[in-house]
């Protein structure tokens, strides 16, 4: 973690040391305590990432996360085909936030371990069948507070999406009802309250006191963590204040490149491990989504939630003006309009994959996919690079 900037009243040091290090010669220093053009920019930047990016993704997962607990709970208690059709829609479209989220699995998500805990994969069907041979362990994810047990005592393997998934899909489709039994509710209903629980705590993480006071008040009720290092400071918050005593960003500058190291990052997990594992051979098991089939979705929006990011903003929030590709296009025109083509190329490679992967994972146009994903994470790197020189 880098120190934050934390003295202010060495006006004629400072404003040297950051004219020295980075204004362009034909832009005047500022006056102390003001921000130069690249630092206002970058913190236009920043502001729009947290504000039309991070927060309505997070607010979608979480609101749809609660709804799929609530519509599992209800199919526990009176099962039927149409309520099952509904539950499974509605996993669907949280795990498309949940996706479309991946681009900035940084802050909240890494630090209190939620990817892993949601989203591991594949499901240890082995440990589920123990588990569905366990009264004691069942009995206890029945309670009250079955959402609490399944969060401490299921290992990851058996949390999250894919738990879900495996009791609501089969082959692409909605279960037959009645192949669901009665202890495999029990256990559906316990591991989809913890996922909500932990939407909550991506929502509330970022979004802090401007998310539902009911998630609030979930966490506060769990003694869960949502704030950064166990402080005041909401994830939102840290990120705005880059360069501010407090945050854990020394800079607006360094705040650009961690949300680009993210977009970095999904980028080459999608290519070297989720899609290359099953095609390379290496592990034909690793394939996520198999049960619901709906791997390359996973994949495309994988892309999408880069596209997100780069754009300033999820769809009907986008402002090009305080955006990643605004800013960069002003300083680096070139490798601007590299990543804009890598982003487009690693979507339409994508969407050319034989569809079910699960079924269709060695064929060759899954190369031409991992090959995208690797230079559009190339040419994000090389744009990390650029922004830590200049």
């Amino acid at each position: 973690m880098k120190k934050p900037l934390v003295k202010l009243c060495m006006a004629v040091a400072l404003t040297a040391a950051v004219c020295l290090s980075g204004c362009k010669k034909d832009e005047p220093v500022p006056e102390p305590g003001t921000l130069t053009n690249d630092e206002q920019a970058a913190a236009e930047v920043a502001a729009q990432f947290v504000d039309h990016t991070v927060a309505p993704t997070y607010g979608a997962l979480a609101a749809k996360a609660e709804l799929l607990a609530d519509q599992l709970a209800a199919l526990k208690a009176n099962p039927s085909q149409s309520g099952l059709q509904t539950a499974c829609e509605t996993f669907l479209a949280a795990r498309e936030e949940w996706e479309k989220s991946e681009a900035f699995l940084f802050g909240a998500a890494g630090d209190f371990g939620i990817d892993p805990h949601i989203d591991s994969w594949p499901l240890d069907e082995d440990a589920f069948h123990t588990l569905m041979n366990s009264p004691a362990m069942l009995a206890a994810l029945e309670g009250d507070d079955g959402d609490v047990v399944a969060g401490e005592r299921l290992g990851n393997a058996l949390l999250g999406f894919h738990g879900i998934e495996y009791i609501l899909f089969t082959d692409g489709h909605a279960k037959n009802i009645s192949d669901i039994t009665a202890d495999q509710w029990t256990y559906v209903v316990a591991v989809s309250g913890d996922l909500r629980n932990r939407c909550y705590q991506l929502e509330v993480g970022w979004m802090g006191d401007n998310a539902p006071a009911s998630h609030i008040s979930k966490l506060d009720e769990m003694e869960m963590s949502y704030t950064v290092a166990g402080g005041s400071s909401s994830y939102g918050q840290n990120m705005k204040n880059a360069g501010k005593a407090g945050s854990t960003y020394a800079s607006r500058n360094a705040a650009l490149m961690a949300i680009m190291q993210g977009c970095s990052d999904i980028a080459d997990e999608v290519g070297s491990s989720k899609i290359y594992a099953a095609w390379h051979g290496e592990d034909i098991t690793y394939i996520e989504s198999p049960y619901s089939q709906k791997s390359i979705i996973d994949f495309h929006n994988n892309i999408v939630s880069i596209q997100n990011v780069y754009y300033g903003g999820v769809v009907g929030q986008r402002n090009n003006d305080k955006s990643l590709h605004k800013y960069l296009s002003d300083r680096n025109a070139s490798l601007d309009a590299t990543i804009c083509a890598a982003i487009d190329n690693a979507l339409a490679k994508i969407d050319a994959m034989p569809v079910p992967f699960v079924l269709h994972y060695s064929d060759a146009a899954n190369g031409a996919a991992v090959e995208a994903c690797a230079e559009l994470s190339d040419a994000l790197g090389t744009a990390i690079d650029y922004l830590r020189n200049n």
